[in-house]
């Protein structure tokens, strides 16, 4: 199964700070079940127990730096120790995933029905062609309110952040899940109409009125879909393993 996900989205496609791939566990466990999430948390690995899985599947790392120790200190330490202590294997699939080709940017596109879509900043790995971010085009122009209504919609979100409303239709939608602000040049330069993200600095809303609609709709909620590309993934390669989507949710911000 971990090849089958490296395969799709090969580990050298990640970030240079990012720890994607095996977390915690052996490479040779026989699955008797994957549960697939964003995040992993004591609450997830609970979840896991429950179902009878001793595979998680997650997109963000439970494991980003070191631990000098592994105690009841902090939810990372407990996690791994829940994790250990139950037999439970962690895969993640980040950075890497976000940069593949029908990874977490394309589901992001298909759900807003982009057609045409290519990456938004494309580079080449290992002879693998990745990139962050992608730009399409819906399938018809829309107003800028109309379009914001739309993304919600898409994404089951009850607020989106935005600058001020464009006074042209949109047409060309560039997208980058997670934290993308980095990428709102790379949008303008595409000749993007709007963008989407899910996390962007407060200063980067400034000096873009007119030229470009962003669109903010929150980290967890942009990439709340990973968990069905996993699924696919799993289902193609591995038919004989049970997988279950996480009920859990591990959206730490609350809206009230």
């Amino acid at each position: 199964m971990l090849s089958a996900l490296e395969r799709f989205a090969p580990l050298p496609l990640q970030e240079s700070w990012d720890n994607a791939g095996l977390q915690v566990g052996l490479t040779e466990t026989e699955v008797s079940g994957a549960l697939l999430c964003l995040d992993v948390t004591e609450k997830i690995v609970d979840e896991a127990i429950q179902k009878g899985c001793n595979l998680i599947v997650s997109h963000h790392p439970l494991l980003f730096r070191g631990l000098k120790q592994i105690s009841d200190l902090t939810d990372v330490q407990r996690t791994v120790m829940k994790t250990i202590c139950n037999g439970i294997c962690v895969i993640s699939m980040h950075t890497n995933m976000d940069n593949a080709r029908g990874g977490v940017n394309f589901r992001i596109a298909r759900k807003l029905g982009l057609q045409g879509v290519k990456f938004l900043a494309p580079k080449t790995v290992d002879g693998v062609e990745s990139g962050s971010g992608i730009v399409g085009e819906l399938p018809e122009a829309m107003a800028a309110d109309d379009f914001v209504i739309a993304v919600k919609k898409a994404f089951d979100v009850e607020c989106a952040m935005c600058n001020e409303l464009l006074h042209r239709p949109v047409s060309k939608v560039a997208v980058c899940g997670g934290a993308g602000d980095f990428l709102l040049g790379e949008a303008l330069k595409a000749g993007a109409d709007a963008f989407i993200t899910g996390e962007m600095h407060y200063h980067q809303y400034f000096g873009y009125e007119q030229q470009i609609q962003i669109c903010v709709i929150g980290h967890y909620q942009s990439e709340q879909y990973t968990a069905d590309i996993f699924d696919e993934i799993i289902r193609e390669a591995c038919p004989e393993v049970r997988t279950v989507i996480a009920e859990t949710c591990t959206n730490p911000i609350l809206y009230l």
